[in-house]
């Protein structure tokens, strides 16, 4: 494989890591409003719907030379996959705003509806929030070096990924921003809370990397392998922002119009992404 892919995935898993790290901080520099919060959820779950249906699963049907069954055949594995594990770990918490000292109820199982951030959590409580995420986070990883292995085998060049890229980095800061907030209600000590931070913000990276050095050592096709990948990723995508980002957005009245331009939003620029993509994806 070339430098110059190598080099483009470098940079965004250092780019990952460092919003991954900040999202962690971000509580402890910038209040975040619940409106802030839900316009952020907006965007993130519309970027996430588009580069899933704009970019994993056509390279996915490209890679898989035109099968479509076998695309959406994994494509809904990760789906379904993604979908048990929410249910299983029920980790995300995305709204971290205390107006009114009372996180928002949206009454689908989520970790909400602590008076003042502290009432019912446990101290260990983010121990399945991470592992949740871990994986979720590793999930990530792959796509986005499946869609690298995947754009290096087409020779494509500048900004190859990107939209995937885009999503993964927009999406971090609020997963970290989860644990580290269920960790500080649990009473645990800010040098603990970087330490898992630092340890989720390289997870991501560390699953991108660990997929496109090691896809030439697995048996099989490379390319039907890579294509089976970005289907999978983009089911889980699709399940994230469905499933997750999504209903704890509409659960609220309030703002219907900012929260659904944002998440307009997201699909465009998902779709504009594919402007400055290379061209021979996106047959």
């Amino acid at each position: 494989m070339s430098g110059s892919p190598v080099l483009l995935l470098l940079a965004y898993c250092v780019a990952i890591a460092c919003f991954s790290l900040a999202g962690g901080q971000l509580p402890n520099w910038v209040k975040m409003t619940h409106t802030r919060t839900q316009l952020m959820m907006s965007l993130v779950s519309g970027l996430m719907l588009g580069v899933a249906f704009y970019h994993l699963l056509p390279h996915s049907i490209a890679l898989e030379q035109g099968s479509v069954d076998r695309s959406v055949w994994w494509l809904m594995l990760g789906l379904i996959g993604m979908l048990l594990m929410l249910r299983m770990f029920h980790f995300h918490q995305h709204d971290f705003s205390l107006e009114e000292g009372v996180h928002y109820e949206h009454g689908h199982g989520h970790s909400h509806g602590h008076v003042n951030g502290q009432e019912g959590v446990h101290s260990l409580s983010w121990v399945g929030i991470a592992l949740g995420l871990g994986v979720h986070t590793l999930i990530d990883g792959v796509a986005l070096g499946a869609v690298m292995v995947g754009e290096s085998h087409s020779h494509t060049t500048v900004l190859a990924g990107f939209g995937v890229f885009l999503a993964i980095l927009l999406h971090k800061p609020l997963d970290a921003m989860s644990i580290t907030s269920v960790m500080e209600a649990g009473g645990w000590s800010p040098r603990a809370r970087l330490a898992t931070n630092l340890a989720f913000a390289l997870l991501c990276p560390l699953g991108a990397l660990a997929f496109y050095f090691g896809i030439d050592s697995l048996t099989g096709s490379p390319e039907v392998l890579v294509g089976a990948a970005l289907a999978f990723s983009a089911g889980a995508f699709i399940c994230i922002a469905l499933s997750d980002l999504l209903p704890e957005v509409h659960f609220h009245s309030h703002d219907r119009g900012k929260l659904t331009a944002a998440f307009l939003l997201g699909i465009v620029l998902a779709y504009g992404i594919g402007a400055i993509e290379p061209s021979s994806m996106h047959h």
